[in-house]
């Protein structure tokens, strides 16, 4: 099915935080706790993807995939960010893209980092343990630079920097 890639508005912000859960449940379930996506998970995320929409930012850019008329994808870009007070080795990071499962290969993840980043420098994190992932932004010219990290509401997860 074909889909085409838009600016999301202040009105997708409910679906946005639906879809967002919803691929980090595909993406991550056996890797963290029970009890990770609570009530409060999924409230945070509705304040998070509202106040992105409502509240838009010029170093920012959030792009989705949609088919149908409903959201199946969405990516966001914005400044770098320095491990522990580094200096950021690229000005911007990719700090989210993800799509349905039902919807990988369907070209919706290149369009979308495509649409956010083209080939310009950046930096992102990546679940080590996500090679799905590793492999789609090995295509697209990044490299692990070695900066690792370990989120403590998560620990069976390590995050590694991959840089362009």
């Amino acid at each position: 099915m074909a889909f085409t890639i838009r600016e999301p508005r202040p009105v997708d912000a409910s679906e946005l935080a639906h879809l967002h859960v919803a691929t980090w449940k595909e993406a991550y379930s056996d890797l963290l706790p029970a009890d990770y996506f609570s009530e409060q998970y999924v409230e945070r995320r509705h304040r998070m993807w509202h106040h992105a929409l409502t509240h838009p930012r010029d170093d920012m850019t959030v792009r989705v995939a949609e088919t149908g008329g409903t959201i199946i994808g969405f990516a966001w870009v914005g400044p770098g960010e320095g491990l522990n007070g580094e200096k950021p080795p690229r000005d911007r990071l990719l700090y989210a893209i993800y799509v349905l499962a039902a919807h990988y290969g369907t070209g919706a993840g290149q369009a979308l980092l495509d649409e956010t980043l083209g080939t310009d420098p950046a930096m992102l994190w990546v679940a080590k343990e996500n090679p799905r992932a590793t492999a789609f932004y090995l295509r697209n010219g990044f490299h692990f630079d070695g900066a690792e990290q370990i989120d403590p509401h998560a620990p069976l997860i390590t995050d590694a920097r991959m840089v362009r």
